[in-house]
């Protein structure tokens, strides 16, 4: 029924992988290689890491959110706080 829409193009068949690889091979050398998939993959790792630490930080704020607290800001007179220049001014400075 619906076809589906691929986000980046169309993917590289196995000749188009096999002309990458070829071309990335020519850039950095077969020795360096392995340690750019290694460092990519562990920079994919702290990015996932990262991303769940915020995803559970936005689920704590939205659960503390739901349920009703006896918070300041909801008072019926609002809270009056000095600054440093106000209290100068106040005093005579």
């Amino acid at each position: 029924m619906y076809e589906m829409i691929p986000l980046f193009g169309p993917v590289p068949g196995g000749m188009e992988l096999a002309v990458i690889l070829l071309i990335a091979v020519l850039l950095f050398g077969a020795n360096k290689i392995p340690k750019l998939a290694r460092s990519t993959g562990e920079a994919m790792g702290e990015f996932k890491k990262g991303r769940q630490e915020v995803e559970d930080e936005l689920r704590e704020m939205q659960e503390s959110d739901s349920s009703p607290s006896s918070s300041s800001e909801f008072d019926d007179e609002p809270q009056r706080t000095e600054t440093s220049t106000e209290t100068e001014t106040e005093s005579g400075q």
